[in-house]
């Protein structure tokens, strides 16, 4: 790779993982385009300013995503179950890396799930172990394909946020159930090395954390990062069940099996030492959340 001439395109940079991916590569001098369905959006404007290239794609346009992946060497591409649904993901990820491959792109990243191969039952981890296939089926001249646990960065979405700020952490998990999780922006940084070392890691399928706690030790790690006590409340499977039967199914598993990340042995293979929990909150600007 000639990183004065040769381009990576991410995908999902205006989301957590894709954003972290762009820019740890933009940080350490790659070219970099990021491919958003809103090129003149805020987020967009903040990757132009830090020196990458914003090109309009669509996953359900196949003809923008033909004309984003022209001239491109590397491809770090993610999809969104929550947004597309799991069948509408599978569609999207399988046609993108196929258009990648027919045009010429030499390494592939593809992110995945935490222990999407383990044959969970759940469907958006089991649709991204069918995505992982087809990359692996294209033969790319050179794939790495990244399985995240849990995003740390979750606690601070709507789904989380207006809780904590109450002072509960809700979820539908056993108060004994350990949960691993990992940063956003470490998410970056292996990101970033799949593609600066991508002639050791072609063909490396690798899942990562960077930390595991039950839920009661959570909001106890949350709590201090805000400076008040926060309690776990278990939320019944059957009232997660109603908004969402995917998701049940995946707090079920999580509490029944689990993600099973070597988190220490990992860290020392890739030399990345992850952020725990603690202090990835201590980090957290909870002020400006709490404004938001």
């Amino acid at each position: 790779m000639d990183k004065s001439r040769d381009k990576i395109l991410v995908t999902g940079a205006t989301g957590r993982q894709g954003g972290a991916v762009a820019r740890h590569l933009l940080k350490n001098g790659y070219k970099v385009v990021v491919m958003t369905r809103k090129p003149q959006g805020e987020k967009a404007g903040m990757f132009r300013s830090l020196g990458a290239e914003v090109i309009q794609g669509d996953y359900d346009a196949p003809e923008s995503c033909d004309l984003a992946l022209e001239g491109i060497w590397g491809v770090y591409a993610v999809q969104n179950t929550w947004e597309a649904g799991v069948e509408r993901e599978e569609e999207q990820g399988k046609r993108f890396a196929e258009f990648a491959r027919r045009k010429g792109v030499t390494h592939y990243v593809y992110a995945s799930v935490g222990s999407a191969h383990r044959n969970t039952g759940i469907p958006h981890f089991d649709n991204k172990w069918r995505i992982e296939q087809t990359v692996r089926g294209l033969k790319f001249p050179s794939y790495t394909i990244l399985r995240p646990a849990f995003f740390m960065d979750n606690f601070t979405s709507p789904s989380f946020l207006p809780g904590l700020l109450e002072g509960k952490l809700q979820t539908g998990l056993k108060p004994e159930t350990k949960l691993q999780m990992i940063a956003a922006d470490d998410i970056g940084r292996f990101g970033f090395l799949a593609f600066e070392q991508h002639e050791k890691m072609n063909g490396v399928e690798l899942d990562i954390a960077g930390d595991e706690h039950t839920m009661p030790e959570t909001a106890e790690i949350l709590g201090r990062a805000l400076g008040r006590t926060i309690r776990f409340e278990e939320v019944s499977k059957e009232e997660v069940r109603k908004m969402s039967e995917d998701y049940a199914i995946m707090l079920e598993w999580f509490d029944r099996v689990g993600y099973n990340v070597d988190i220490a042995a990992v860290a020392q293979k890739y030399g990345i030492r992850p952020v725990t929990l603690s202090e990835w909150a201590a980090r957290v600007n909870w002020l400006a959340k709490k404004a938001a």
